[in-house]
């Protein structure tokens, strides 16, 4: 029996988006943003120099298309003929965060507005700081602002080490942060605070409640960990997840998936580093049973680079990537579909630190040598379904 795996390179949109106007990082539209296209340019003109050096180096990547989408999205040249199906998709969700993305991808478009918190500080209404305090048992909290979440750490660390308040912030997308020291304030303490906070917030519309834990001191500065944590507002559908769980296929998740899918039609879970996932999908590629799904997602284009506008770490982590999955493409097996996408923008050259609303490329290992230009979210779902032999195909058309 076949087998897919679908990979999300968090963040590596491709500009575009048709609604990118109405989307903001602080008073200003997304119109213009593409995160590949903007690094590729930076790389080219030796803007992206720190820890590697000249033009952005994907030959893996290429070789299924995404110099061609960069000829087509941001007019830099190609001289490489594709050997997979290459294109774009646009989504049709309000929002660009990760649950919006991900669930259309899974064929399920989100058919409500998040809410998001003002950009005001406070940020969070009374009665919420209220319940946060109750089920911390804190008299009150830090930060209460939209925040980069490592520099809200550094700025309020050693204010959370004195009283032992945890630290809380958002930013453009739909999500209320904690972080908390996991010695002092303890991990499963703050993990607890997050999972029986979920539910007021997901009662709000709120996409996801996040722990994220970090250790350090004042004297040696403060890190985030591995073990943050989503919990995240159910699907308000089965996803491509459920259609293929329901169909007696393995599902396996690797990275983020299981939080943003709050575990629901998923068998398994690999959480980690990048570094930890890239060798989780290679052991899957080699081991999956036949008729598997896997869903994958790498996270740290987007956190570690996105967020902090680093050109040269974000172009140094796309061409890690490329060198990670060229051995993965090639012990594919024949009748194996693998594609390889995104779920929003991050253009680490725009203003502000949110997310950028764009397209997002799309690469197709196991679907032959063709350009299927511009697509739907949701035709990816539908897509792994044709090839998985599901009925379920939810409201996309397969490009099989």
């Amino acid at each position: 029996m076949s087998r897919a795996f679908v990979v999300v390179m968090d963040s590596v949109g491709c500009g575009g988006a048709p609604d990118a106007d109405r989307y903001f990082n602080g008073d200003v539209a997304d119109t213009g943003a593409n995160t590949l296209g903007h690094i590729a340019r930076a790389c080219a003109e030796g803007r992206a120099e720190d820890g590697r050096s000249g033009v952005l180096f994907t030959p893996n990547l290429d070789r299924l298309g995404l110099g061609a989408i960069l000829q087509d999205t941001a007019a830099i040249p190609s001289g490489r003929m594709p050997e997979g199906a290459w294109g774009w998709a646009v989504e049709t969700s309000n929002g660009k965060d990760t649950p919006s993305g991900h669930w259309e991808l899974a064929g399920v478009p989100v058919d409500f507005d998040w809410t998001v918190f003002p950009d005001t500080s406070p940020a969070f209404p009374a009665d919420l700081v209220a319940e946060v305090c109750r089920l911390a048992g804190t008299e009150g909290i830090l930060g209460n602002r939209h925040a980069s979440g490592t520099k809200v750490i550094d700025d309020e660390a050693p204010e959370h080490l004195r009283s032992g308040w945890p630290i809380c912030y958002t930013s453009a997308d739909s999500v209320f942060q904690i972080a908390a020291h996991e010695e002092t304030f303890g991990l499963e303490r703050l993990l607890k605070l997050c999972k029986d906070l979920a539910p007021t917030l997901h009662a709000m519309k709120v996409g996801r409640v996040i722990a994220r834990p970090f250790v350090g001191s004042v004297e040696t500065g403060f890190k985030r960990t591995a073990n943050r944590k989503d919990y995240a507002l159910l699907p308000p559908k089965p996803t491509l997840c459920d259609w293929a769980h329901g169909a007696g296929r393995r599902v396996h998740a690797v990275g983020k998936i299981g939080d943003i899918f709050s575990m629901r039609g998923i068998d398994d879970v690999a959480k980690g580093r990048d570094a930890v996932l890239i060798e989780a999908l290679a052991r899957l590629v080699d081991e999956a049973e036949d008729g598997s799904f896997t869903f994958a997602n790498l996270v740290e284009f987007d956190t570690e680079y996105g967020h902090r506008r680093d050109v040269s770490g974000y172009a140094r982590a796309i061409e890690w990537f490329d060198r990670e999955i060229g051995p993965i493409l090639s012990t594919l097996r024949p009748d194996d579909l693998m594609i390889i996408t995104a779920d929003h923008g991050n253009d680490p050259t725009w203003i502000g630190t949110d997310h950028t609303r764009e397209r997002v490329p799309v690469l197709v290992a196991g679907a032959g040598a063709r350009r299927l230009g511009e697509i739907g979210f949701s035709d990816i779902a539908a897509s792994v379904a044709a090839h998985l032999g599901l009925a379920e195909r939810g409201p996309g058309r397969s490009f099989l």
